[in-house]
């Protein structure tokens, strides 16, 4: 009987061209596919939570496809396995079913991701975090974060020629917090458009380089005009740290010391 599962995982984005399967192009779902394939000896086919983009990471990230295996009857078997045969930069965390009308992508209730900006030179953090090291100012950053909560079009902060019905999106959280050497910018949203996140963090960054004002970053988001707003971010400073979903869908999950299953937060 063909069931329908989830896949919990992590990935370092670096040396892949994001999720989604592309011609030439290395990519998560690729590697994934073809390992599970391999294992359960059928054709599968994976839906992801979202399309990171290529060079972003994600500390938590969800897939579901469908099976008819009896390998799967033994999930952790299959976890242990894919762990040993796809890259160190790419982490399972769990398999387990789940209803057939659940969907990794759309049942998800928020997103949450965070830009990791470095204030100090660190070889440690050169490939998860973007280096500044010149003074930005904080305050007026958060100042203009506090405005995407007035918002909801976010057109100015979509790349150009995206397919997408709407560009409306509800910003639940938005903030820069400084810590241990870093500014980390984190926001939550019920979805986000392609390029959303890096746009906003290389525009905020114009304010806290003091070129722009937190009135002329009202005026980008109203303006509703991707060329009035600033540089997109570089991927690598940008890792999807959370996706929440209801509660319901993870009753058949097996307790495996795993404890990302709503909602899990990038250990940095």
């Amino acid at each position: 009987m063909n069931r329908r599962f989830f896949i919990e995982l992590s990935f370092k984005g670096n040396n892949y061209h994001g999720w989604q399967i592309q011609p030439n192009a290395l990519t998560i779902q690729q590697l994934l596919e073809e390992s599970l394939q391999l294992l359960l000896n059928e054709k599968i086919r994976l839906t992801g939570s979202g399309r990171t983009d290529t060079g972003v990471h994600a500390g938590y990230f969800v897939a579901h496809f469908n099976s008819a295996s009896p390998e799967l009857e033994a999930p952790r078997e299959i976890v242990r396995k894919l762990n040993h045969i796809l890259p160190e930069d790419i982490a399972i965390f769990s398999i387990f079913p789940v209803r057939d009308k659940d969907h990794s992508r759309f049942s998800a209730l928020s997103r949450t991701y965070k830009y990791y900006i470095s204030r100090q030179k660190n070889p440690f953090r050169q490939d998860t975090s973007f280096f500044i090291g010149t003074e930005l100012d904080v305050n007026a950053m958060n100042s203009a974060a506090g405005e995407l909560f007035k918002n909801s079009d976010f057109t100015s902060f979509c790349r150009s020629n995206t397919n997408v019905k709407t560009h409306i999106c509800k910003i639940r959280h938005a903030s820069w917090e400084e810590r241990e050497g870093m500014l980390v910018f984190t926001v939550q949203a019920d979805r986000f458009l392609r390029n959303m996140v890096r746009a906003i963090v290389g525009t905020i960054l114009e304010v806290g380089y003091g070129k722009l004002s937190v009135e002329d970053f009202i005026r980008i988001i109203e303006a509703k005009d991707r060329r009035r707003a600033g540089t997109t971010a570089p991927a690598k400073g940008l890792i999807l740290t959370g996706i929440e979903y209801p509660p319901e869908i993870f009753l058949q999950k097996p307790d495996n010391g795993y404890r990302g299953s709503r909602h899990k937060n990038y250990p940095y």
